[in-house]
């Protein structure tokens, strides 16, 4: 008889989750040993730490395309978070594997994610020196800023699934030296892809951009004509194509794997390259351009003002850095205004 509900778990997990599935308690551990939670496995308690984190919270004002929209059904950051998790839960929970460490994953995965989705990102990677790339601040985040500066102390998988899940305009699979820990980080890196090209095309559709009938036949032909059906086929096909009892891994099958980069392509020529987006990508660009500028003028100033210093052993740039990418849209705007804008004079 277990004697905790945290070990009560941990037999569920040993029973009931295929072979290759990770458990939580034969976890490589946190840098940082200690001691076991009662109630909770290890990777339900690193869940709930990246829900509770202040980074987490501000995925609800960060812009997944569309700028700042008025419009109240348009995906945030933190609504491309769910849809990832919803996906990657049900990939998991079909092969067996640990619905939870997935979901751990994808909860800090988009956590270094700068403000102004996929613009704000080129952008502190041209000034930024040595570059920037959300994964890895992501990382930083979990690691070195959340916890008022202690980190978040988490399991070597949930790291690693957070560290792996990007993929930019490269292979949607894990190939070669990308090998991840776990099959899980695999199924969080193709459900981040199958959630963004779904509810991105819903979102330009939203916004007028094109209709459904102009996604080219063959990628509507693949992966359905609609946005339930897409879903369905690709989610499906990841179940169907993953070797797992084989000992291979998340894979999909080359008609729907080209389809799925074709849809990508095709979001990219008439939605993120789109002149009528990225002349908004422009000004948002600019908004972080000045930021970046102002506070590196003088940094006793950004001290003084915003209390924004270098950590112990860092630099000014690294501390802007963590700052600005940390930014909701709404605080980076306001902050561009306070700094640049006149103030009316409202003296007697």
């Amino acid at each position: 008889m277990p004697a905790t509900i945290r070990e009560m778990l941990e037999e569920q997990e040993e029973k009931t989750l295929h072979p290759r599935a990770a458990r939580s308690a034969g976890s490589r551990g946190r840098a940082q040993p200690e001691e076991p939670d009662e109630e909770r496995p290890a990777f339900q308690r690193d869940r709930d730490r990246l829900v509770h984190t202040k980074a987490f919270r501000r995925l609800a004002g960060k812009t997944q395309v569309f700028l700042a929209p008025k419009g109240d059904h348009y995906r945030t950051r933190l609504t491309h978070t769910l849809e990832v998790a919803q996906v990657a839960r049900s990939v998991a929970r079909a092969l067996r594997l640990n619905e939870m460490l997935v979901e751990a994953m994808v909860m800090g995965h988009d956590l270094g994610h700068t403000p102004f989705g996929h613009a704000g990102e080129r952008l502190l990677s041209e000034v930024v020196p040595g570059g920037f790339h959300h994964v890895v601040q992501s990382v930083r985040v979990v690691e070195a800023l959340e916890n008022d500066g202690r980190g978040l102390n988490l399991t070597a998988e949930v790291r690693d699934g957070i560290l792996r899940h990007s993929k930019g305009r490269g292979n949607v699979l894990l190939s070669g030296g990308q090998k991840a820990l776990t099959l899980e980080a695999e199924i969080v890196r193709i459900a981040d892809i199958v959630a963004y090209v779904n509810h991105d095309l819903d979102d330009a559709m939203r916004a007028g951009l094109f209709s459904e009938q102009d996604v080219p036949a063959a990628i509507r032909q693949a992966l359905g004509g609609e946005r339930t059906q897409r879903f369905r086929t690709l989610v499906r096909d990841v179940i169907r194509g993953s070797d797992v009892e084989g000992g291979g891994h998340i894979q999909m099958s080359g008609e729907v794997h080209g389809a799925l980069l074709a849809l990508r392509d095709f979001l990219y020529a008439r939605v993120y390259e789109n002149p009528v987006v990225h002349d908004e990508f422009v000004k948002a660009q600019r908004i972080l351009r000045d930021l970046w500028a102002w506070c590196l003028e003088d940094p006793a100033r950004l001290a003084l003002r915003f209390q924004v210093a270098p950590r112990d052993g860092e630099t000014v740039e690294r501390a802007v850095t963590d700052w600005l990418s940390g930014m909701t849209d709404r605080f980076a705007i306001a902050t561009w205004e306070a700094l640049f804008v006149p103030r009316p004079w409202d003296g007697a």
